[in-house]
């Protein structure tokens, strides 16, 4: 056996890495690196070259490199992903979930495993045809098809002979009864399959850039590991890779009960650990609108964390986005913020990279005038705010634009608490976001951090009160913790343990209005790629 492992993280705004000696798991070296989403292979490249180089340990002596990813679980939150068309077949209340269309034919079967009714291949057939240009794969939901799967390997068959994209069966990825939930999980196999192929090449590019010819392991949602192989067509079931490598480093460090919550770039993502293990959810993980049916570890992820956007209200009121934009400290080719900053759709700029291309229409515009708000993309491209979202999200997707923003990383450079990237940018913008709102650059930033640990605790408090009393009843308790006379503080019976590089700074005003406290492992910066070193050595992977 080889006398060390590689644990590497992959997330939303940076790529963490840890060396490690076998079977102690002991630290060697720990090294974070921007993630690079234009091109995967450069942040994980680099993140690998500095462990060897670091640590001097030769490729050759590395047996195993482990890895966890937010990328799977950022790529919901943040609609990123396939365009993905659902066909549902059967009686069943009709539901809507955020994909390109959601079609409802007749078929399904009973609970017996009877014919309910004849399959509409008809209405396949002509709905694919106004459909096939829309869409980059599909995925099918009949009616007790894990008791009878014929009617969806029949829809299956004839979607393939008009249209070869990617077809998902709920079949093949879940057992369980609930439509909506097996539609979900389809889909998102789905959604999240190009993404997963892009990651794997990724990896493969950075592990040969290094010498690198060890196993490679990623951490499946559920804490098991899955031969990288595996993953391409059952993508879905790293969604919750990160809380999964989360609750395992931060259970390396809990012997009773605890929540570990861990702050990106993009998300936050909050586990439950009981009498020192991470509880699990056998029923299929929540991940923003989704609720699904794959198996991972009983977790909430939040879209709120050290890169969502923050920008002021028509009234000059500070509000935070759940989407991540770069921050501008970390964006050297960003304008002077004094000239373009503002409240709104004033408060995002929007970058063409080199590569780009002039073949869109905000491309070109960005070509003509260089870098712009999202407001003045509006107005020249005569799109509304919300095509404009939409435009912007799929150039984002491919890479080809830099949207970027004012963000909570910023306010940390601010108040002197980071130092990542250029102190001077995020205090210009600082300034001109302070003083349309009537403030000093020092107190906004201050409201900046308030804002983001009220949001991050709130949502602590909604994911404790989904466990306890259900989503229905958490929803109407939520909206009564305070009115204009009342106010509930609710108090936590388990301490938090902190992870992410962000943590230390947030997290402590989180322990403070939840009435407890916090505590930060050693390593807890790069606790995920721990965690998922953790993980791999473990338990046996699932690859065949």
């Amino acid at each position: 056996m080889s006398d060390y492992a590689i644990g590497i993280d992959t997330g939303g705004t940076c790529t963490d890495g840890v060396i490690v000696h076998l079977p102690s798991l002991t630290p060697l070296v720990a090294v974070k690196e921007a993630t690079t989403h234009h091109d995967l292979s450069l942040g994980i490249g680099r993140c690998l070259a500095r462990l060897l180089w670091d640590s001097a340990i030769a490729p050759g002596q590395v047996g195993l490199v482990a890895l966890s990813s937010t990328l799977a679980t950022n790529a919901v939150v943040e609609e990123r992903g396939a365009r993905v068309g659902l066909f549902v077949f059967g009686h069943v209340r009709h539901f809507k979930l955020p994909v390109v269309a959601n079609i409802f034919l007749k078929g399904g079967h009973t609970i017996t495993g009877e014919e309910d009714e004849p399959l509409d291949l008809e209405g396949l057939v002509d709905t694919l045809e106004g459909l096939r240009e829309h869409v980059d794969a599909y995925a099918v939901c009949s009616a007790m098809s894990f008791v009878n799967p014929a009617h969806e390997l029949v829809a299956t068959e004839a979607i393939r002979l008009l249209d070869p994209k990617p077809v998902f069966c709920s079949h093949l990825v879940s057992e369980h009864a609930g439509m909506r939930e097996r539609a979900a999980t389809a889909c998102l196999h789905a959604r999240l399959m190009p993404l997963m192929e892009d990651f794997l090449r990724a990896i493969e590019r950075a592990m040969s850039g290094a010498g690198l010819s060890c196993p490679l392991l990623l951490v499946r949602g559920d804490g098991q590991p899955v031969a990288a192989g595996e993953t391409v067509r059952q993508a879905a079931v790293t969604v919750a890779s990160g809380p999964a490598s989360t609750a395992w480093f931060g259970a390396m460090h809990v012997t009773g009960d605890a929540l570990v919550v861990d702050v990106g770039g993009t998300t936050t993502d909050i586990c439950l650990v009981r009498s020192g293990n991470p509880v699990m959810n056998e029923d299929g993980c929540r991940i923003g609108a989704w609720q699904t049916h794959v198996a991972a570890v009983d977790m909430y992820t939040a879209g709120a964390g050290g890169d969502s956007l923050v920008s002021l209200d028509s009234t000059g009121r500070l509000q935070l986005a759940v989407s991540r934009v770069q921050p501008l400290a970390m964006t050297p080719l960003a304008a002077d913020p004094a000239d373009w900053l503002g409240p709104e759709r004033e408060g995002v700029l929007v970058l063409a990279l080199p590569d780009a291309g002039e073949d869109d229409e905000v491309l070109a515009q960005l070509r003509l005038q260089g870098p712009a708000t999202a407001a003045s993309l509006a107005r020249s491209c005569h799109l509304s705010g919300v095509a404009l979202d939409h435009h912007l999200e799929g150039l984002r997707s491919r890479n080809q634009v830099i949207v970027t923003g004012f963000t909570p990383t910023d306010a940390l450079h601010v108040l002197g608490r980071l130092q990542l990237g250029d102190s001077g940018r995020a205090l210009g913008a600082a300034r001109r976001l302070a003083a349309l709102a009537g403030l000093e650059p020092e107190e906004l930033c201050r409201q900046v951090l308030a804002l983001v640990e009220e949001r991050i605790a709130g949502h602590i408090i909604e994911y404790l009160m989904r466990r306890s009393w259900g989503d229905q009843a958490a929803a109407v308790l939520a909206g009564r913790l305070e009115d204009e006379v009342l106010r509930f503080a609710p108090s936590l019976k388990v301490p938090l343990v902190g992870i992410g590089a962000a943590a230390r700074h947030l997290l402590p005003g989180v322990a403070e209005r939840l009435h407890t406290t916090v505590s930060f492992p050693a390593h807890y910066e790069v606790g995920n790629a721990i965690g998922a070193l953790r993980i791999a050595l473990s338990r046996p992977s699932s690859a065949p």
